[in-house]
C-alpha cells in the first residue's frame, strides 16, 4: 500500500505575525497533486491540524477544503489530534465524516480499533493514538501515576492486542503525536513536559510495520520504521535549515517499507544573519538573502539608531531583530550582579543602561535620571514624616 505520512499543519498559524493561510492553502494544494499524480491510496495526518484548540473561521474553512479535495479523489484519510488540537472539537463529526473516507481518531479508547483497509494484498490496519495527556488520560489506562513512557506503552498494548486477532499477514501502520528519544527539537514546539518527562523511546512502538510520528516540526528518521514527517512550513526561525515536506511510504506484502520523501513548496527562503549593523547593510555575499525572511542578530558594542527601519532598507523582509552586543573580554565573565556591587543607586542605575544599550547615560540623560532619585527621595521623606 502507498500512503502518505504528513502531520503539523498547524491551520491558522502566522509567522512572526506574518499570516500563512496562502502558504498553507499551497501546501494543501500540493498534498492533493502529489496524491492524485502519485497514485496514494491513503492519506495519514499525526496531529496538530490546527494550531490552537478554537481555530479561526478561515483555518477552518481551509480545512474543510482540504478535506473535500480529499473525499473528492476517493482516497481515505487518517488523522489523529495533536497536543495543538482540541480533540473533542477536532472529533465533532467524526462518524459521519468517517463515510466519506475521512477518519478522525481523537478518543484515546479508541487507540486498540483501528481503520483497516485493504489493497492487492490484503489488509493494512491503521492505528491511530492522538496526544495522550497523562493526567487525563491515566485513568483511562488504568495506570495510578503516568507519564508519556506509561500511558503510550498501554496505549501500543492494545494496538499489539487487536493486532494479534486479525488475519495471519495484516500490516499495521500506528499514528503518534509524541515526543521520541533521538529526534532533534525546534523552537516552535509547544512543550509537552507537563506530564513528566516528555521524550520516549522508540522501543514503545516495537511490533507494527510502520509509526508515523507527528509532533517535531523537523521531518526526520528515528529508525527506517519510526518517522516524523515534520511541518510543512517553517513556524520559527530555528527551522531555517529544515527541508519540509512529507513520506511517501510504499509498505510491501511482507510489511517492508520503502520511503522518499515528498518536498512541499517554500513561500518565502528564511535567513539568519548575524553581525554589526553596517556590516551587514554592506556585505555582498548577503545579496541572496534580500528576499528571504530574515532574524538579524546584531553584534554592535553600541545599539545603532533606527536598526530595524535601516536593515528593512536591504531586507525587506526582516521579521526579527535580535541584539547580542559584543562585549569587552574582561566583562565576559563577570555577572551582572557582581559588576553592581558597592555601587550607589545613581551608579547602577547608570550602569543599568549601559549593559542594555551598550553605551552609557550622556550629560542630558544623567540629569534625567538624577532628577528622578532626588523625586523619589523626597516622596519617601515625606513619607515617612506624615507617619
Amino acid at each position: 500500500m502507498r500512503f502518505l505520512h504528513t502531520s503539523d499543519w498547524h491551520l491558522g498559524r502566522a509567522f512572526h505575525r506574518v499570516a500563512m493561510l496562502d502558504a498553507q492553502s499551497g501546501f494543501m494544494g500540493h498534498l492533493v497533486t502529489t496524491v492524485r499524480e502519485r497514485g496514494v491510496e491513503a492519506v495519514v495526518v499525526s496531529g496538530d491540524v490546527y494550531d490552537r484548540a478554537v481555530p479561526s473561521l478561515a483555518a477552518v474553512e481551509l480545512f474543510d477544503d482540504a478535506l473535500n479535495r480529499l473525499a473528492d479523489l476517493g482516497v481515505p484519510t487518517v488523522m489523529i489530534s495533536g497536543n495543538h488540537d482540541s480533540a473533542r472539537r477536532l472529533g465533532v463529526g467524526a462518524g459521519l465524516i468517517g463515510r466519506a473516507g475521512i477518519h478522525l481518531r481523537t478518543e484515546p479508547a479508541a487507540c486498540g480499533t483501528p481503520v483497516v483497509l485493504a489493497d492487492a494484498h490484503g489488509d493494512v490496519a491503521f492505528y491511530g493514538l492522538p496526544y495522550l495527556e497523562p493526567v487525563l488520560v491515566k485513568e483511562e489506562f488504568g495506570i495510578p501515576e503516568a507519564g508519556h513512557e506509561a500511558v503510550l506503552s498501554v496505549a501500543m498494548d492494545r494496538v499489539r492486542a487487536d493486532l494479534a486477532t486479525r488475519p495471519p499477514g495484516t500490516r499495521s501502520v500506528v499514528l503518534a503525536h509524541a515526543f521520541v528519544t533521538g529526534g532533534e527539537p525546534s523552537d516552535s514546539e509547544r512543550d509537552i513536559t507537563v506530564g513528566g518527562v516528555a521524550a520516549v523511546p522508540a522501543g514503545v512502538f516495537d511490533g507494527v510495520d510502520y509509526v508515523a510520528l507527528g509532533h517535531l516540526h523537523g521531518s526526520q528518521t528515528i529508525t527506517d520504521r519510526v518517522r516524523y514527517s515534520g511541518s510543512p512550513l517553517a513556524y520559527s526561525f530555528s527551522e531555517s535549515g529544515h527541508r519540509k515536506g512529507m513520506w511517501l511510504i510504499d509498505l510491501g506484502s511482507d510489511g517492508s517499507v520503502t520511503a522518499e520523501r515528498i518536498d512541499f513548496p517554500v513561500p518565502r527562503a528564511l535567513a539568519r544573519i548575524r553581525g554589526r549593523l553596517e556590516e551587514l547593510l554592506a556585505d555582498p555575499g548577503l545579496e541572496r538573502h534580500e528576499d528571504a525572511w530574515v532574524e538579524a542578530t546584531l553584534t554592535d558594542p553600541v545599539r545603532p539608531p533606527e536598526p530595524m527601519a535601516r536593515l528593512a532598507e536591504r531586507f525587506p523582509h526582516t521579521l526579527s531583530l535580535v541584539f547580542d552586543p559584543e562585549r569587552a573580554e574582561e566583562e565576559s565573565g563577570v555577572s551582572y550582579a557582581r559588576r553592581l556591587a558597592g555601587r550607589s543607586d545613581e551608579e547602577i542605575a547608570e550602569d543599568f543602561v549601559a549593559h542594555v544599550r551598550g553605551s552609557g547615560p550622556d550629560d542630558r540623560e544623567r540629569t534625567v535620571l538624577q532628577d528622578a532619585f532626588d523625586s523619589v527621595r523626597a516622596d519617601a521623606v515625606a513619607g515617612e514624616t506624615a507617619r
